[in-house]
């Protein structure tokens, strides 16, 4: 799929004429202007997602553009290099990736246990591969919030397998993944990147977000075939260490975003998809397990109110099935009861911890899903429980 080129308010609005024209309607979605883009062999217009949203998955084709202001360009710089470095018979210096960890295990890449981590689903499998040293990609599908990186990173903690984490960006690149070279001292010196300092341990390497990546990471499918990796510039193959494993995980399936809730995700390589060996799709986690996971964390914070779990599980389910619907356009995720469990233990207040926590909504949705807490726990007043900061500070100067 060709880069977007709609750099104008003229090229805007020619194409959304003619995708208006094509399908006959004022407001379409996400899909018809994938089947669009396909049929036309045009590049991506992107500035609708951004611009034109009325609603979960509806963008309305009519009206003026308002413009979006453009990012700069990074720059990057790089070091001149001399060319009886750049020889293909010189080998570079190898600088092992950076890694910061307490002092005490300086040394590891293995993640820290978390207390509060309840296995789930897919979790028992990816211990069973992980731990049989076979080479097997695994890509991890799901909505956001819904553990599916804690699940890695735990079953590595839990098998006491090193892990390194790159959280991908449209900007990943070969040189992000695999190392770059800098000039120290007059000698050019190469570092790993996590790609090679993961290959060379015999680590898990873990793309987290790679739908948001773009063309770059087809570098990678050499390496995800198990296969060794060349470096051009100093002709070293780096062969992966046993045990040396890729797992990735993203909020769509690689196809795109098709409703409007991750809407820099892209497109990926039909290549790159097929180099994964299984695809798991993770949904949030049943009410049994997640009711566990408060559990947890309400006796880590030091709090005791079972009711008020049972209150947020309820509340959380009706929303979820409400949003599988197409009722609503948001959802609570476990993350964020987890952040409501946070709040309460600051606040001491269901309401103002709940209010907190769902400032990140619109006001419409906000007071929607207060209003369904309040029919959920009859015991919570919005007017009384949640007092105001201007109140509390009034009430309390050192608030």
């Amino acid at each position: 799929m060709r880069k977007s080129n709609y750099n104008t308010a003229e090229q805007k609005a020619d194409i959304c004429a003619k995708i208006r024209e094509h399908f006959g309607a004022d407001v379409i979605g996400v899909k018809q202007i994938h089947e669009y883009v396909s049929e036309t062999d045009v590049s991506f217009p992107y500035f609708i997602l951004r611009e034109r949203k009325i609603g979960r998955n509806q963008y309305d084709l009519v009206g003026d553009i308002q413009p979006m202001a453009k990012k700069p360009k990074a720059v990057k710089v790089q070091a001149p290099v001399s060319e009886s470095v750049a020889a293909p018979a010189m080998v570079a210096q190898v600088v092992p990736f950076q890694r910061k960890r307490a002092s005490s295990v300086a040394d590891s890449l293995v993640p820290f246990k978390n207390t509060t981590f309840v296995p789930f689903g897919f979790y028992n499998d990816l211990k069973g591969i992980l731990k049989s040293g076979i080479f097997y990609p695994i890509y991890i599908t799901g909505h956001s919030g819904n553990g599916k990186t804690m699940g890695v990173e735990q079953a590595c903690a839990q098998l006491g397998r090193e892990l390194i984490r790159v959280n991908v960006t449209k900007t990943t690149d070969e040189i992000e993944l695999f190392g770059s070279y800098e000039l120290i001292n007059g000698d050019t010196v190469r570092t790993d990147g996590p790609v090679t300092t993961a290959m060379r341990r015999g680590a898990v390497l873990l793309l987290d977000e790679s739908d948001y990546g773009a063309e770059g990471l087809t570098c990678l499918q050499g390496v995800m075939e198990g296969k060794p990796y060349y470096d051009k510039r100093t002709g070293e193959v780096i062969h992966p260490a046993a045990g040396f494993m890729i797992v990735a995980t993203g909020n769509t399936k690689g196809k795109g975003d098709i409703d409007g809730r991750y809407m820099y995700t892209n497109t990926m390589n039909e290549a790159f998809l097929e180099r994964f060996a299984i695809t798991v799709e993770q949904d949030y986690p049943p009410a049994s397990v997640e009711r566990k996971i408060l559990s947890k964390n309400f006796s880590e914070l030091n709090l005791s109110d079972d009711g008020f779990i049972d209150h947020l599980i309820n509340w959380a389910e009706v929303i979820r099935k409400s949003f599988k619907e197409g009722a609503v356009d948001e959802v609570i995720t476990t993350r964020r009861l987890v952040h409501i469990a946070k709040a309460y233990a600051i606040f001491q207040d269901r309401s103002r911890a709940i209010q907190m926590c769902l400032n990140r909504f619109d006001e419409d949705t906000k007071n929607a899903f207060m209003d369904l807490y309040t029919k959920v726990d009859p015991t919570a007043n919005t007017v009384a429980d949640a007092v105001s900061t201007e109140d509390r500070i009034e009430s309390d100067p050192e608030f």
